[in-house]
């Protein structure tokens, strides 16, 4: 197994941990009924994707 030959300092490790970060979900609005919705997904609310229906939504009783 690999052994490091010099410490690695505080401020070189901390630099490569620099990338490791969380990424904000991309959010539109749906062009059918203007909800909140995650990019390149169908729109839970109406159920259209793209301009068009991709699922059936049952209406509320």
């Amino acid at each position: 197994m690999a052994h490091p030959k010099h410490k690695v300092s505080s401020t070189r490790r901390d630099k490569r941990r620099t990338n490791y970060k969380a990424t904000v979900p991309t959010v539109v609005t749906c062009s059918n009924c203007g909800a909140a919705v995650l990019y390149h997904r169908v729109c839970p609310e109406c159920g259209f994707y793209r301009g068009k229906l991709a699922i059936e939504k049952k209406a509320a009783e």
